[in-house]
């Protein structure tokens, strides 16, 4: 069997709005971009993955179209430890982190996709998991600003069956404004998405200590920062919880210094399955909890589901809280009461629809 083809497929899903935008990324968003890869073998059987798309999707679309994919035809897709260990010494000198990255997360989890075909297994039992049907969501807010609005969504997350509640938010109000309407009992975390120095992630730690969060998530800028983070950690007496913009290698340097109580891989990003499996076994060994990032609608939330299920099988599966009238993967995004099916067809379990990918595709 070989590679006799690559595409790569961006789909444009506007988000279903009550009220004004939500932020992501620092700017009113209405829709959510995911760039999917299709892997064709000359023996019919097709795998699909995801990159990182949200806002840099052109130019990870770009490294797989020019750089990437051409590398990948006429190779044996089984192979993906050959495969994926040749790309990446190939692709060293142009960056082990960014759209070169993303996009190579991309192809290995194609490439395991179509492991589960060939061995008509789901990913999760491919990789050594017991059965499982679900497992628990929490629902991720996007950010609002306002206490109002936080509280709003909170409330709506509840009703629709989540027990666990992440917000995107940087204020006190806020932030009291999920706990007050959650109630003490709900697990509330708090990711900020690194707008402060280490001395202000201190501060607000402290300040934020009668919410009783489970988590506060990449509170320093730089990102890289994991002296930083441990500091926090230490000082302000609270689970620090970072890693979606780590690669393998940079977790080692995290775990040693005591940066994180969770860490978050994020599959579209740090170079797929094959890198995820490295980074949780990494993390058993310092004894770090893994609660992958998995704000993703595509392959990306699939294959987050498997390794989950396979790997940490205790760990909530992150949702992003927005819906669409519209998407490729139709109800197997949709958690009920609070948990989210792991599809049990081989592979990924489920492969997108075309006539919806034809709908929202972006040419």
């Amino acid at each position: 069997m070989k590679i006799k083809a690559i595409e790569t497929i961006v789909v444009n899903m506007p988000m279903k709005i009550a009220g004004s935008a939500p932020l992501l990324g620092g700017k009113a968003r209405t829709s959510i971009d995911t760039l999917m890869v299709r892997i064709d073998t000359d023996e019919g059987v097709s795998g699909w993955g995801e990159a990182f798309g949200h806002r840099i999707w052109p130019a990870t679309r770009a490294a797989i179209d020019t750089l990437i994919g051409p590398q990948c035809i006429g190779r044996d897709p089984a192979a993906i430890g050959a495969l994926v260990g040749d790309l990446q010494r190939n692709l060293h000198g142009v960056g082990r982190n960014g759209p070169a990255m993303y996009a190579l997360s991309a192809i290995d989890i194609a490439l395991w996709d179509i492991a589960g075909k060939l061995a008509g297994l789901p990913l999760y039992r491919l990789l050594g998991g017991g059965l499982r049907q679900d497992l628990p969501a929490y629902a991720s807010l996007l950010r609002y600003g306002d206490p109002a609005a936080v509280a709003r969504s909170t409330e709506e997350a509840l009703s629709r069956g989540y027990r666990r509640i992440k917000v995107h938010e940087i204020g006190e109000a806020q932030i009291k404004a999920a706990r007050e309407t959650a109630g003490p009992d709900i697990p509330l975390m708090v990711d900020c998405n690194c707008p402060w120095t280490v001395e202000q992630a201190v501060d607000m730690a402290r300040r934020l200590s009668p919410y009783d969060l489970q988590w506060l998530e990449e509170p320093v800028w730089p990102p890289e920062n994991h002296a930083g983070l441990a500091e926090v950690r230490r000082r302000g007496k609270i689970a620090v919880a970072a890693g979606e913009n780590a690669m393998a290698a940079d977790f080692k340097g995290m775990f040693e210094v005591g940066a994180v109580s969770y860490a978050q891989p994020s599959v579209t990003k740090v170079g797929g399955v094959s890198e995820m499996r490295k980074v949780i076994t990494l993390a058993e060994s310092f004894g770090v909890e893994v609660v992958p990032h998995s704000a993703y609608f595509g392959p990306g939330l699939m294959a987050s589901l498997h390794l989950i299920a396979a790997l940490v099988p205790e760990a909530p599966v992150e949702r992003f809280f927005c819906d669409f009238d519209l998407n490729p993967y139709h109800d197997a995004i949709h958690p009920k009461d609070g948990r989210i099916a792991i599809p049990q067809g081989p592979g990924l379990g489920v492969d997108p629809d075309p006539k919806v990918i034809e709908k929202l595709r972006v040419r």
